[in-house]
């Protein structure tokens, strides 16, 4: 087996094969360690004990249903804030012998415990605002408590921004997690602020438990959303059709006359992408030129997917053993013989 990954120049140390000469999977420096990426997290704590202390007061001077279950959605936001905060952390760890293939799975989890926290968080929304409906309370200082409410979801709104951001630019699930997590709170205070604006207006206090019931349902699908994403992280999903469409328009034209590949199987984790595939060569072909053919590939496969680790198993492609029919059926391939690179 040869492992690939990502280039960076050969003059720069890995920091765990400190000869250049014998590492293949190398650090990709221009994508930050999930430590770095807890910065936004930071910025998420900090909202999140803000808009507690806005909507809690707003609640108290109002004694709306939706201002109540807005704050219990702020609560929700910070132990989910923190328990990224602490996942980026252990996702940080160097690979180990206990973990070769690092820690970055821990993000998907993260994700998922916080894809149920939303969850809940709209079943308590839509369960308090179901008994406020057939119990109602009067309200009252509602202008005071919109205007407080308004301050609050402005923070929220802006953290959110920050964090789908950095989530997007660096592919990392936590920070998305948080950030829809967020956006998710925003949208429940714009219907918890609409519904007292509907109560100024016309008088019917009704419509502060029904926006929030409909708040809550919305709350809960974006957390089910979550929740199934972090699933198929944890459960190896392979990476987008289009990606491995890309892997494999790069390997076809660096393979020799002759040569082809199949069995391609791809994972992701964290920030990382893993492929693994097997390529078919001359049976004559020597160990070193293999070896070079398999760095030449490499050499495509990080400059048109920098952070993407490779692993390549080479075989005689004229052998039977070779064409393994019952693995290639499972991945969806060919058992016959595919025609060789031209």
């Amino acid at each position: 087996m040869i492992g690939i990954s990502d280039p960076r120049p050969e003059t720069e140390v890995d920091p765990i094969h400190p000869d250049p000469a014998i590492s293949h999977t190398r650090y990709n420096p221009r994508m930050p360690t999930p430590r770095h990426l807890r910065l936004p997290i930071t910025l998420s704590i900090v909202a999140a004990l803000v808009t507690i202390a806005m909507k809690g007061t707003a609640y108290a001077v109002t004694g709306s249903v939706g201002l109540f279950s807005d704050a219990l959605e702020s609560l929700v936001n910070l132990v989910a804030a923190v328990t990224a905060y602490i996942a980026l952390g252990y996702a940080a760890r160097p690979a180990d012998p206990g973990h070769t293939f690092g820690h970055e799975k821990i993000e998907y989890f993260s994700s998922g415990l916080e894809g149920v926290l939303i969850v809940l968080a709209g079943l308590g929304t839509a369960g308090y605002a179901v008994k406020r409906l057939v119990q109602p309370e009067p309200l009252s200082n509602l202008e005071i408590g919109t205007l407080i409410g308004l301050g609050a979801s402005a923070v929220n709104l802006v953290t959110a921004r920050v964090l789908l951001h950095y989530g997007r630019k660096h592919e990392s699930i936590v920070l998305e997690a948080d950030g829809q997590h967020l956006m998710a709170d925003v949208w429940t205070s714009v219907g918890v602020l609409g519904g007292l604006g509907l109560v100024v207006l016309t008088g019917f206090e009704w419509f502060d438990p029904i926006l929030a019931i409909l708040v809550g349902l919305n709350i809960m699908w974006t957390g089910g959303e979550l929740v199934m994403r972090s699933f198929h992280g944890l459960m190896d999903h392979s990476l987008p059709a289009d990606e491995q469409e890309q892997i494999r328009a790069v390997i076809v034209p660096n393979l020799p006359p002759g040569a082809t590949f199949h069995m391609l199987r791809t994972r992701r984790a964290g920030q990382r992408r893993f492929a693994e595939f097997h390529m078919l060569v001359n049976g004559d072909l020597t160990v070193r030129a293999g070896h070079h053919l398999a760095d030449k590939v490499e050499a495509a496969l990080a400059a048109a997917m920098p952070g993407l680790e490779v692993m390549i198993h080479i075989e005689p492609v004229d052998e039977k053993e070779s064409w393994e029919d019952e693995k290639l059926k499972r991945l969806g391939e060919p058992s016959d013989p595919i025609p060789p690179a031209t």
